[in-house]
Parts: structure tokens; sequence; C-alpha cells
């Protein structure tokens, strides 16, 4: 295979995947490594994709290692929240046993949830407060109060989980990406995420379009695991994925 060939080849894999392992285009390409690595090098130079170690990802992505404030992310792309929020609650009904994880986003749909029949687990403080003051039934995590994302969190939480199977559930993220999956900055919050998305049969991710080709340092679930609800997707390497909704 010419160079070019290759070239083209490494940037459309890249453009469906997000992202791509030196060994995946060892195999997908039958080149040797160092024929991959060389490659690498030359489109990073020439700015068509990021190299990073182990491989490479969409020009564009962005790795982050901490959470923002709340107060700030509530401020953060309001409209697309919303609508997010409001169809994420109608996916409810009755005789439903959910779980609302922490976040800008589902702290929201809590505004429009409509059927009060459901049962409701959340991480949440402020969501538990929410939704008991919205007449709804609701239990609350045990566990250390995260002050950053107002989040509990930690062992005692995930040993809390073991006990609730969910009909439903409904998460945030910090990082989309077809490869990396949904990811998180803090290793105690993700166990959180992973252990009750693990306990759930209807496993949802709300997230805008600007978690998208975002990285961050811990993994809770593959790509494939959650329906991911979003709005005005412009994101080639997502838009043929068949989990993602687009409100």
């Amino acid at each position: 295979m010419l160079t070019e060939e290759r070239f083209a080849k490494i940037l459309s894999i890249l453009e469906s995947m997000g992202s791509v392992t030196v060994q995946q285009l060892m195999t997908e390409l039958d080149a040797s490594e160092s024929t991959i690595r060389r490659d690498l090098t030359a489109l990073d130079a020439s700015g068509q994709l990021t190299k990073v170690h182990g491989g490479a990802i969409l020009k564009g992505t962005v790795y982050s290692t901490r959470d923002d404030e709340v107060m700030h992310r509530k401020e953060q792309n309001k409209d697309a929240k919303e609508k997010i929020a409001r169809y994420a609650a109608e996916l409810i009904t009755a005789g439903d046993f959910v779980y609302i994880d922490a976040g800008t986003t589902t702290e929201r749909m809590i505004d429009y949830i409509a059927n009060k029949q459901a049962i409701f687990v959340t991480n949440a403080i402020t969501h538990a407060k929410k939704l008991a003051d919205h007449g709804c039934t609701v239990y609350i995590l045990g566990g250390e109060f995260k002050a950053v994302t107002e989040a509990i969190v930690g062992e005692e939480a995930v040993v809390t989980l073991d006990k609730y199977n969910f009909t439903k559930g409904f998460w945030g993220t910090n990082g989309v990406s077809i490869q990396k999956g949904f990811s998180t900055p803090e290793l105690k919050e993700a166990l959180v995420k992973r252990k009750s998305m693990e306990n759930c049969k209807e496993c949802y991710i709300l997230a805008d379009e600007s978690k998208f080709n975002q990285i961050s340092s811990v993994t809770f679930a593959p790509f494939e695991s959650a329906t991911v609800i979003t709005t005005g997707m412009r994101q080639t390497a997502f838009q043929k994925c068949r989990n993602i909704v687009n409100v």
C-alpha cells in the first residue's frame, strides 16, 4: 500500500472511531509498527490528527483531568441541556425504578418528570431534595460528599448500589469517545457511575455536544453500553452511531 493510501485509510478510521491504537492500525493496514508510527508522526506534523501515546485521536479531541465547579457548569450550554433534560424525563414511566446520577443536566430533567409513580435513587443531595419537593419517592446513597460536583462517592456508595436493580438510569459524563467510552476525572466518582450502570437495564448518558471527543482520566463505561441523548450533533464520527439520540 502506498504512503498516501495509508494516510487516507488512517484518517478514514479516525473519522469513524474518534481514536485508534497503533496495534489496530497495524492489523487494518497490514503494516509494521515502525511504518504506522512513522505515518502517525507525519500526519501529526501536518495537523491532520493528534498523535498520543500508543495511537492517535481526531484533531480537536481534548483531555481533561479535573471537574469544573457545579455553578460554572450550570451556565454552560443551557439551551441544549434543557432539550436533553426534557426528552430524558419523558422516558420515565409508572413502575420504573430509576437511578439519577449527579450532574447539571440530570438535575434539570427533574423539573420535567411527570410520572410520580416511579421510585428514584440518586447520589446527589440537591437532586434528592428536588425530587422530594417534586412529590417523588427518593432514596439517596450514603458515602463521601464531593463538594465540586455535589455528589456522594466512594466505597460506601458502591456497596449500597449492590442491592439495587434499576429499570432505567440517567448519567452525566465529562467525556464521550467511541474508543475510550464515557469518562470522568475522578476515580471515586467513576466507580459509583460504573456500579450503578452495571445494575441498570436501560442506561442513558445525557451529554451536550461539547462532551464529544473529550477524554477524562477514568473511563467508567464503554461507548456501546448506553444510549446517548444529545442535541445539535455535528460530530461526523458519531452521526452514524446507532446508540445516539439527537433531540
